[in-house]
């Protein structure tokens, strides 16, 4: 497999935004909370920083998420973007769903213990480390569950004897794109 940043995606695509995705373990002891705690980390900074928390179990790997963070920049770029919020439309990208609240459903958070994929957009280096005070850093959230996945996103068995869940996604991803 190719490393991912060997592929320079984002300055192919003329994306500035510094991007960075990390994974995590925690426990969501109610979504306001949670919310609150990466607002008080963002009011540290600067304007324009973005934290996304999206639900590990429904991702299929670091290209997948990369696949909607590039399709959420370039859908507000083009003006097409289906949320206002770039979280939320990258929310909505990655999920391969059109409706909003859909996206939530499928990626978003969920009280309990869960796996966390972070999405941090034009945040300072630091934030990793913020949010690792908050939750347990853990890349291993990184590995698709098949059985999730399959069920989350309505892929066959003969699907994935063809293809790879990660293309199957990405191709789902990109099947949003209006023209």
């Amino acid at each position: 497999m190719e490393d991912i940043d060997e592929l320079n995606l984002f300055e192919n695509f003329g994306i500035e935004e510094t991007i960075e995705i990390a994974g995590f373990k925690g426990n969501i002891d109610g979504i306001p909370n949670a919310l609150k705690k990466i607002d008080s980390i963002k009011s540290n900074c600067c304007d324009g920083c973005i934290i996304q928390l999206m639900d590990g179990k429904a991702v299929a790997g670091k290209k997948h998420i990369l696949h909607g963070i590039i399709h959420g920049i370039l859908a507000f770029k083009r003006k097409e973007n289906l949320a206002n919020d770039l979280g939320i439309e990258i929310c909505v990208r990655t999920s391969a769903q059109r409706q909003i609240s859909k996206a939530l459903n499928v990626l978003g958070l969920k009280e309990g213990e869960m796996d966390i994929v972070a999405i941090l957009i034009n945040c300072p280096d630091y934030f990793v480390d913020e949010l690792s005070n908050i939750f347990k850093r853990d890349d291993s959230v990184f590995a698709p569950n098949l059985d999730v996945l399959k069920e989350l996103y309505d892929i066959s068995d003969d699907e994935l004897a063809i293809f790879d869940i990660e293309d199957i996604l990405i191709d789902k991803v990109s099947a949003l794109i209006v023209y």
